[in-house]
């Protein structure tokens, strides 16, 4: 792990110290999730392969009936 240093001024640091006293967390685990939060965007890439069409049911001619298939095969009533 690494340690980071860094200046706050003093009413940033008591926002920050307030926050974590509320929820009974230490100042150190606060910052991380902020700065994960600010860092890690939680947004999706529309032009990320896995979500192109590439030849899925649509692509097929007729109605795909898989989901179908795989609900009677998990959810039907023994025989």
């Amino acid at each position: 792990m690494t340690v980071v240093q860094t200046r706050l001024p003093d009413l940033e640091y008591e926002l920050l110290r307030r926050r974590a006293r509320s929820e009974h967390r230490p100042i150190q685990d606060v910052v991380r999730e902020a700065i994960r939060h600010h860092v890690l965007s939680d947004t999706v890439d529309p032009t990320d392969p896995i979500f192109r069409d590439l030849g899925g049911p649509r692509a097929r001619r007729g109605r795909d009936r898989t989901s179908e298939r795989v609900d009677q095969l998990l959810y039907a009533a023994p025989p």
